[in-house]
């Protein structure tokens, strides 16, 4: 028996990508799938639901169950169709994927509004929408989980993606507090940033030399690589894990920390705009952390 034998488990964003390697490992391990996909470009415009439905003709070829979903998650209506087709087809929902997602990357002086709404739309309401439906049944049920994709570039930087980075620290947020207020549900709820070669990913300018060689090493990042950490997540076997935050680069799978105080300085007076500047700046100054990109902290080559 698989990890997922029995199991449903809906996959946003499953017609390519890392989406599509979940959804297949995910049947392979003997889960029916939702296999969600808009077939939008990676700007979110356009539909077509041909790359799901290939995922979905791969799955049953094998002898699995999936089904099509072409919901846009931005839409709640669409949002909650995901979890609708899934109680009609399969009887049930045991697992959401949250791994659609779009780029409109530009610096931060450039970036238009709806440059910045277009992102959060999609990455972080999009994602808040198709747990909210899946929650409901989720609680009625007793067990569940989530598992929502975040990034790097919000966990630690990156230029360019201030809309994209603010959303994905958003989803960090929202798995966060989906764990503390569904944990006596018997739900769980996690986050995977993801190293993989894709769509998006090929969508990164690349102009200096530093540049290309970071493109370079994504390109020998397969998607197929973050599977199973995602189906690890879905099955009954990490139930005991809820609220972490994970990195998967190539062979790779990090545990990240999370904000925690690391100074603290008190001053029986109160503080004044002066003492301040005089007396706790120079003792907070040594744990301050350095303004860093993505590719700072992961400088080295993933084997």
């Amino acid at each position: 028996m698989g990890m997922l034998e029995g199991k449903v488990v809906a996959v946003t964003g499953a017609g390519r990508g890392i989406g599509r390697e979940i959804a297949l490992l995910a049947a392979a391990e003997g889960a029916s799938v939702v296999v969600n996909d808009l077939g939008a470009s990676e700007s979110g415009e356009g539909a077509d639901t041909g790359p799901a439905g290939e995922v979905v003709e791969i799955i049953k070829s094998k002898g699995g169950k999936a089904i099509v979903n072409g919901a846009d998650i931005s839409d709640p209506l669409g949002a909650e169709s995901i979890i609708e087709d899934a109680l009609r087809a399969f009887g049930k929902i045991d697992s959401v994927v949250n791994n659609a997602g779009v780029l409109r990357d530009r610096i931060f002086h450039k970036m238009s509004r709806s440059d910045w709404e277009d992102s959060i739309r999609v990455n972080l309401n999009g994602y808040y929408y198709v747990s909210k439906a899946a929650a409901l049944v989720f609680k009625e049920q007793g067990h569940g989980n989530f598992v929502h994709f975040t990034s790097t570039s919000g966990l630690i930087g990156n230029f360019g993606q201030a809309n994209y980075s603010a959303a994905k620290m958003g989803v960090v947020g929202l798995s966060n507090s989906i764990a503390l207020d569904m944990q006596r549900f018997g739900v769980t709820s996690n986050c995977i940033a993801p190293f993989a070669w894709s769509r998006l990913t090929a969508s990164i300018p690349a102009q200096t030399e530093a540049e290309i060689e970071r493109v370079e090493r994504l390109k020998t990042m397969s998607a197929d690589k973050i599977a199973p950490l995602a189906v690890f997540l879905a099955s009954d076997r990490s139930k005991e894990v809820s609220g972490q935050i994970f990195c998967v680069r190539k062979n790779e799978i990090f545990l990240f920390s999370v904000p925690r105080p690391v100074r603290s300085m008190h001053r029986a007076e109160g503080w004044t705009p002066d003492s301040i500047a005089d007396e706790l700046l120079p003792a907070f100054k040594p744990s301050f952390h350095d303004l860093a990109r993505s590719s700072d902290i992961f400088a080295w080559d993933p084997i």
